[in-house]
């Protein structure tokens, strides 16, 4: 694809004629070769139980513009009679590998109906490459070994989505949210159950996983996490959360992730009425910096991008006001990069 200059927008997936779609887009950004790796899942049609591989384009980052390659499929994130979706990549700059996490869903059954019987049918899955994408191993399946009979207490879970972070310490974070079964056949064959936000994490760069707690008072879903680096050295992990209760949902811990404090509803950060995912990003705080921003990035009538600065500095949150969604926004060089949805 010819470069484009930027400020500019380009199309990176697009529906096919055949009905073939793209959906839950997520970016990393590798500063070792100034490489773009954009993700989405390919669906059989837009609706979730058709998902089907996961798919990515490379762009090389120049000055003034980024150069884009041809769409390929990653043909190793993949388990057999399962469908492929939530990709969260993570990029280990200690050792140059990135992974690319996602969740294996046997055959074509939706989240709704694994969230009302209580039968799970997601994986937890990764890929890695060493090459900067060019290249992917094969699967790794971790359910049985990092989640284990926990499994039986989660009705299903995902990833992110979006992408996760490496702390300063060298710890590797992925956002995770489950469906916890708080009862069986509460209601005839129907299974209770209360969503909760938390993270998988590894501190040998990724040869063991573990994960965490749950955000323990409030309802919480699809997340994002970002590290809160004090000049002292110390920090804290910062989680935002989209939640069913009205407004998104902030949460800290204290302990890199392994547990969170309890979460807050935040007033400024009105979800839409169906939900919407957003992104948190990390970055130092220029000097003289406006704390007060807001930004439309994306403004029209019907469809709004918009930035909000944190009560935390150097914090963004990155929401989509409309039916589609912000998954992913990787900070490089103070460039602002967005990878978001749009009706087709």
């Amino acid at each position: 694809m010819a470069a484009r200059y930027l400020p500019a927008r380009t199309v990176l997936f697009e529906k096919e004629d055949n009905g073939v779609t793209y959906r839950v887009p997520s970016l990393l950004y590798v500063p070792l070769s100034a490489t773009l790796l954009a993700f989405a899942e390919e669906r059989l049609s837009a609706d979730d139980a058709h998902a089907n591989l996961l798919v990515m384009r490379q762009g090389t980052f120049y000055k003034t513009y980024v150069e884009w390659g041809d769409l390929k499929a990653i043909n190793t994130a993949f388990l057999k009679k399962h469908r492929s979706m939530n990709p969260c990549p993570l990029y280990d700059g200690f050792t140059g590998t990135i992974f690319l996490f996602f969740i294996a869903v046997l055959g074509k059954i939706p989240e709704s109906y694994q969230i009302v019987t209580g039968q799970n049918l997601a994986r937890l899955c990764y890929v890695t490459s060493n090459d900067q994408g060019n290249s992917w191993s094969t699967v790794t399946d971790l359910t049985r070994k990092v989640i284990g009979d926990s499994i039986k207490e989660w009705a299903t879970f995902a990833l992110g989505p979006g992408h996760g972070i490496q702390l300063k310490s060298g710890r590797l974070v992925v956002p995770a949210y489950t469906y916890h079964i708080d009862c069986t056949q509460c209601f005839g064959t129907l299974c209770k159950t209360t969503p909760h936000s938390f993270t998988f994490y590894s501190d040998d760069h990724g040869r063991n996983w573990r994960f965490g707690d749950f955000i323990p008072n409030l309802e919480t879903v699809e997340c994002q996490v970002v590290s809160v680096d004090e000049e002292d050295g110390t920090n804290v992990l910062y989680c935002n959360a989209r939640s069913p209760l009205g407004f998104r949902v902030q949460a800290l811990s204290t302990d890199d992730g392994a547990g969170f404090q309890s979460g807050q509803l935040v007033q400024k950060l009105v979800e839409s009425q169906n939900g919407c995912h957003g992104s948190i990003i990390g970055f130092p705080a220029p000097f003289a910096f406006n704390k007060t921003h807001y930004q439309n990035v994306w403004p029209s009538s019907d469809q709004k991008i918009s930035t909000h600065y944190t009560e935390l500095e150097g914090l963004f949150n990155v929401r989509y006001n409309g039916q589609n969604k912000v998954y992913s926004c990787p900070l490089l060089r103070f460039k602002w990069l967005l990878l978001f949805e749009l009706p087709s």
